[in-house]
């Protein structure tokens, strides 16, 4: 599988869940000396100097894997979100969005840098996007640029995925 192909099996028949891992997964916003309940804790070497400390919940696996989607990493963690991510949530290996050289690129219309690619790799097909920095130029771009129906959800960094993101997530995808 390459890191732009989507998941083997229901190719076209469910949607995309698009999942970022700082905001969403990692709320790396709550107070820095609380870990949240049911969190823990790594440390991921995911580049030259001190470890990232991240905190997981891991029954987001299971709840995530629990929709009817086919999800996809759309993160600046990219690969490494299988190595560092994948494991202490219990998913398995997912494709990913490559953002390549437009990873962190400002636009000039306000656009976040990972929309564009996010839309790309959708192919038509209906996505929903769980990030903590999306904004309405983004809802604009998706709206004017994606034939299908999408969803991009907003996620509290102080708080990541809860219950009622979960429910929202499901009726989504069953059309509600």
């Amino acid at each position: 599988m390459t890191p732009t192909e989507p998941a083997p099996g229901h190719r076209g028949t469910r949607p995309l869940l698009f999942l970022d891992v700082d905001g969403p997964l990692n709320p790396y916003a709550a107070q820095p000396e609380r870990r949240p309940e049911g969190y823990t804790t790594i440390r991921a070497a995911v580049g030259p100097g001190r470890p990232l400390r991240v905190w997981l919940n891991p029954s987001h696996g299971a709840a995530l894997l629990a929709l009817p989607y086919d999800l996809c990493w759309a993160t600046t963690w990219m690969a490494e979100a299988n190595r560092w991510i994948a494991p202490v949530i219990r998913l398995p290996e997912l494709p990913y969005v490559d953002f390549g050289d437009r990873l962190f690129a400002e636009r000039p219309d306000g656009v976040h840098w990972k929309t564009e690619a996010i839309v790309a790799y959708a192919e038509g097909r209906p996505f929903a996007w769980v990030d903590d920095e999306q904004s309405p130029a983004d809802t604009e771009y998706v709206t004017g640029h994606h034939p299908a129906r999408a969803l991009l959800h907003h996620v509290d960094p102080r708080r990541g995925l809860r219950a009622p993101d979960f429910t929202v997530l499901g009726e989504f995808a069953a059309g509600e």
